[in-house]
């Protein structure tokens, strides 16, 4: 539905900046100056006491239903129609009148104080929620400026991928309430709905073997996202995805479907969704008891080879190589590129209408996970449970906490159920109407509700739904089916760490990681991403290496 559809679009945005990185263990990079924060990460002992129980939701029912994969994978479930009468979670009003500060990231308009979607809400809360969004695109430099103050509101959004920006591991420890007590093992049977987001959400908000954050738009399918491919145009030249099951499949397609004359190019840019298929794990991988970088190993050799070699037979389109990822879609719907690589969020309804006024028939789909080598099966990892992430303030008092974890809870129901209706619709007749069964936004939904503010505090675990364009949420749902079976946890995952920062700057590697950029677009040779490697490692990667070592995996093990 719309939460979700937001949610993809902006979780997109990040990957396509942070590329791969955004699917490594969570970094906080700690300060010094006599922080009590450790550096390290969660144990298993900790991680397993902190966490509540999952109890799963019966309220609603999907029309497609999860399945389950491997390692604890599980695919979302997806709904063809919005329930008629939706069911109430939640009995009477959760608050007790109390009022409270949120502050939460926004890409859009930020709609007015006081408007009539807002004070609808506290009526439905029972509380005084003073909602504060604020620009998504200058978060990061936003909240730092906040915790350096110690003025933070009484509930924050924290993204995951700017973990290293905000000292989320020391915050978590200094500036955020400890929800152990209230929410562990089976306390949080108090709070059936957020009883019912999968433990990996929450384990993404474990610091230091405390609980402190609540997960919004949690998933069990947690990829960075995968390589499109115009499924129409496809079709018309009897191509079908199934054909195509190694790289080399894939880049045969290449020469077939590239005519330079024609303004047509097979690629668009592909890299961050199919270096994995090679074997190449997410950052860490283990040999003979021993850490291993992924630069160190030939598998990503092997897939920066393969990589150069596409660019530099002229199958890559030049827009691509020069860097303007903006109008990669214009290009996608024109049928100037036909593959590209993107965040799942990509493919929703909006994306649907846009494709079809662009070219009637337009018709998105994704290939299944591919191998390097023909034979071979198929793996790829898993990210993070969540990449949105909760916190309340220390300073408030305990039935405060509690307080807001009943708010959590009304804003944690169910697609389709009355709370979640409310949450992302506002109410019926001032904010929307139903059309063929879909609440959809009159006007004033449109400039108060639309631009969501409550998902950013805490949802249920995301569902596939795109009213009115059945056959999308179809292809979605039958795309996880077949592949959720290859997903696995890659080294450390969900772990937390904390790094100094000094550590954390080595691990980012940027010179490696524009070396590597600028030889999957051809215009530096695999030799090149050598010697960046061979440098970085003099230059620090050895010692990251070495504290990985010494801080995590001594310590704590690998997560698995």
């Amino acid at each position: 539905m719309r939460t979700e559809l937001n949610r993809r679009s902006f979780v997109t945005a990040a990957v396509s900046v942070a590329g791969a990185a955004a699917m490594t263990p969570l970094l906080a990079a700690c300060g010094g100056g006599g922080s009590k924060h450790k550096t390290g990460a969660n144990s298993a002992d900790g991680v397993k006491s902190a966490l509540p129980a999952f109890a799963a939701s019966t309220s609603v029912t999907a029309d497609i239903p999860s399945v389950a994969g491997a390692d604890g994978a599980v695919t979302d479930p997806a709904f063809l129609t919005y329930p008629a009468s939706p069911v109430a979670t939640v009995n009477g009003v959760p608050g007790k009148g109390g009022s409270y500060s949120a502050v939460t990231p926004l890409w859009g308009t930020v709609p007015p104080a006081g408007n009539s979607f807002y004070t609808a809400m506290n009526k439905a809360l029972g509380v005084t929620l003073e909602m504060k969004p604020a620009d998504g695109n200058n978060y990061a430099t936003i909240i730092p400026t906040m915790t350096a103050a110690k003025k933070l509101p009484d509930w924050i959004q924290l993204p995951t991928w700017w973990n290293p920006n905000f000292n989320v591991g020391e915050l978590a420890a200094s500036q955020f309430a400890d929800l152990t007590p209230f929410l562990a093992g089976d306390k949080v049977s108090k709070y059936p709905n957020l009883a019912a987001i999968p433990t990996g959400a929450w384990q993404a908000g474990i610091w230091g073997d405390k609980l402190y954050g609540i997960p919004s738009f949690s998933t069990g399918f947690s990829i960075a996202g995968t390589t499109f491919y115009r499924r129409d145009l496809f079709e018309a030249k009897g191509i079908t995805a199934d054909q195509v099951k190694t790289l080399d499949d894939l880049m045969n397609l290449g020469k077939e479907l590239t005519d330079e004359k024609a303004g047509t190019w097979a690629f668009d840019d592909v890299w961050t969704y199919l270096f994995p298929f090679f074997d190449v794990p997410n950052r860490w991988k283990l040999a003979d008891g021993k850490l291993v970088h992924k630069y160190e190993t030939p598998e990503l050799l092997e897939a920066l080879d393969w990589h150069y070699k596409l660019a530099s037979a002229g199958y890559l389109h030049p827009d691509a190589i020069a860097g303007n990822n903006a109008d990669a879609n214009t290009r996608f719907y024109a049928g100037k590129t036909l593959i590209q690589g993107g965040g799942t969020g990509a493919w929703n309804l909006a994306d649907s209408l846009s494709g079809t006024a662009a070219t009637p028939g337009f018709r998105r789909g994704s290939f299944d996970f591919l191998t390097s080598k023909a034979g071979g099966t198929p793996k790829l990892f898993m990210g993070s449970s969540t990449s949105l992430i909760s916190y309340l303030n220390a300073k408030l008092k305990p039935e405060q906490i509690e307080e807001l974890l009943a708010v959590a809870n009304y804003l944690a129901a169910p697609y389709g159920s009355a709370e979640y209706t409310m949450v992302n619709f506002g109410v019926e007749g001032t904010h929307h109407t139903r059309v063929n069964g879909v609440p959809t936004f009159n006007d004033e939904g449109k400039k108060d509700v639309q631009a969501q503010t409550y998902p950013f505090l805490a949802t249920a675990s995301s569902v596939i739904s795109n009213p009115g364009a059945d056959q999308v949420t179809k292809d979605i749902a039958a795309f996880q089916a077949a592949n959720v079976k290859y997903l696995y946890k890659p080294l450390f995952w969900n772990m937390n760490i904390s790094m100094p920062q000094n550590i954390a700057t080595i691990d980012t590697a940027q010179a490696v990681e524009d070396a590597i950029k600028d030889c999957y677009h051809g215009k530096k040779k695999v030799s090149d991403v050598q010697a960046a490697i061979s440098t970085w490692k003099t230059n620090g990667g050895d010692r990251l290496k070495q504290w990985m070592t010494d801080n995590v995996l001594s310590k704590y093990g690998t997560g698995q």
